[in-house]
Formats: structure tokens, sequence, C-alpha cells
């Protein structure tokens, strides 16, 4: 069987404007008179890796290496500068919290908004309603504008939606680190259910025991660079030695 995701020699930069400018105005003379300074930043730079069906990739690094690029490129929200990206199934992803949500609407309403950008039918995510709110224990506040949720229900919330039906590839950006411990567990668990069911899942943590207790392979990142990819002991524990 194909691979859910690959990356092939993926490069991505990303243009800075060298010069400051005082106002936009000035910048559009400048820009019109091809004076604009700028410089490439390579946010990836040569990433080859591949994610198989039913398995979980964990992502490391310190902050800058790269981490939310390649989750952002796995989600189409970017196109690499080089190289290719190859997703073979649908995507679910949290990859920043309340991603796609809009804080003026309800948990409700931002339920069907969500489901909608994940391709759901809008009678189907109707029918779900009450089973996410309920799992992301937020029953109560199913009617209240996610404006007034604090950081950890909105992770709830975001995770609960787009974890409710298994998806070919679900990305995880840190969600899992926010919450009390009985949240992680929980998703954890439904983590691994997906996982049973087939779903290949790409999973960026700090935490390293979240990364053990999930991940059969990572990918160290460094300055946009692979600096190791393996079995996830042989790499945290490098990563952990510094």
């Amino acid at each position: 069987m194909s691979p859910a995701i690959e990356l092939r020699s993926v490069r991505l930069a990303y243009r800075i404007d060298k010069q400051r400018v005082g106002s936009f105005k000035e910048y559009s003379i400048n820009l019109f008179k091809g004076q604009v300074d700028r410089e490439l930043l390579w946010a990836l730079d040569g990433v080859d890796v591949e994610v198989a069906h039913g398995e979980v990739l964990g992502v490391i690094g310190p902050n800058g290496a790269g981490k939310s690029t390649l989750m952002k490129l796995i989600a189409r929200v970017l196109p690499p500068t080089e190289g290719r990206v190859i997703v073979r199934g649908n995507v679910a992803a949290m990859i920043a919290l309340g991603a796609g949500f809009d804080y003026e609407a309800t948990a409700r309403e931002n339920i069907l908004m969500y489901g909608a950008l994940l391709g759901r039918s809008q009678a189907e995510m109707r029918s779900r309603v009450e089973p996410i709110v309920e799992w992301a224990e937020l029953t109560d506040f199913v009617d209240v504008p996610i404006r007034a949720y604090s950081s950890g229900m909105v992770a709830r919330l975001g995770f609960a939606v787009a974890s409710d039906t298994a998806a070919g590839i679900l990305l995880v950006d840190e969600v899992l680190s926010v919450g009390d411990q009985a949240f992680r567990v929980k998703s954890e668990e439904r983590m691994r259910a997906l996982i049973a069911s087939g779903s290949a899942v790409v999973l960026v943590s700090h935490a390293m025991p979240t990364i053990r207790a999930l991940c059969s392979r990572v990918l160290w990142l460094e300055h946009g660079k692979a600096r190791m990819l393996g079995p996830t002991e042989e790499v945290v524990g490098a990563y952990e030695r510094g």
C-alpha cells in the first residue's frame, strides 16, 4: 500500500524584506521601482519523509525548527517552494488552537462551520453536535460564544471536532499539551482508536512523554533540516542528550 503522506526533497522559503519602511505607501513605491530588498528564509530545507496508514509520526525540535511549517504543507495550507508533497486521504488538522473558528459564534455554530471545512455535510454535523460537545465536556456551553472559552476549552472543542470521525490523516500540533491530565488521557485514547482504524497521524509536541507514548517513529527537525529520523526511543534519546 502506498504511504498516506510522502514528502520528497521538500523545501519551503519565506521572503523577508530586509529594509524598514515607514508606511505602506513607501513600501509600494519601492516595490514599483524594484527597490525592495528581500532575502529568503528557508523554513524547511530538503526534508524527505513518509508516513504509512496506521502510523504515528512524532515531530520534535526547538521553536523555529520548521515543525508547524511542515504541518501546513501536509494540510495543503502552503505549497512547497521545491519538491513534492503527496497526501493520500482526507485531512483533519489541529495545527493551531481555534484554527478556523469564529470566536463570536457559539460552539454549535463552529462545529457546523468546522465540519464544512473538513468536507462533512451539514446534516451529518447536526447529528454529531451533541456527541462532540459531550466528549469535549462542553455540553453546558454549547450555545455560548467561544470568545468566552478558556484556551483549554477551545482545544477540547477543536480536537473533538477534528477527531470525531476517522480521517485518513490527522495532524495534531501541540493540542495535547493543553488541558488537564484527564483530557490528555482521553485524547490519547481517541488517537489510538483512530490509529487502529488506519488513520495516519502526525503529532508535533515538546512533551517527550507524549511522543514516547504514542509515536512509532520520530522526525527531529532543526533549522529546517531533518537532523534525525528513526525509532522513537532512539531519536528522542538523542534529542534529550542534545
